[in-house]
């Protein structure tokens, strides 16, 4: 198989672990996730079910466009700091809702959202449209972190 293809697969499937796998952790304690005091900056909840599919959505997108027009090295790298981001969002997502550790689930997202800065550097080096449109995601993972730090300071 050519590496394009395979590069982009292993892409979109690290968006599906992305989905999945936060999903799972989200969903675990909704009754303690209302009890908490919200940040006041906290959007109200439609905007978190239009962003997140919005989001996995381009994420998909810039894994086949990486894949395709990026050299393989840079492919690669995206790829692998994709994974890093992955890893520490859904430890965010594992942190927050199941043992409720506020502390460290605001440090995993600050960290996810360090990570997706040169996500995105490497998405618009392969496309501008595709780099403009990863820009909401990258505004929201630093959202998420401020509303993250809001959590852990007022609960």
């Amino acid at each position: 198989m050519e590496f394009r293809t395979v590069a982009g697969a292993l892409g979109v499937l690290l968006v599906f672990v992305y989905a999945i796998g936060s999903s799972l952790w989200v969903s675990n304690s909704p009754g303690w996730y209302s009890s908490l005091n919200r940040p006041p900056w906290q959007p109200p909840d439609f905007v978190f079910g239009l962003i997140w599919p919005y989001n996995f959505i381009v994420l998909g997108i810039a894994a086949i466009k990486v894949s395709q027009n990026l050299q393989p090295k840079l492919a690669t790298l995206w790829i692998v700091i994709f994974a890093a981001s992955i890893v520490a969002a859904l430890n965010w997502a594992y942190q927050f809702y199941v043992p409720h550790n506020l502390q460290a689930s605001t440090i995993s997202l600050g960290i996810a959202a360090l990570v997706t800065i040169p996500l995105l550097v490497l998405t618009f080096r392969a496309s501008l449209i595709v780099g403009a449109l990863l820009v909401p995601y990258q505004a929201w993972v630093i959202i998420a972190t401020t509303l993250a730090w809001g959590y852990s300071t007022r609960n």
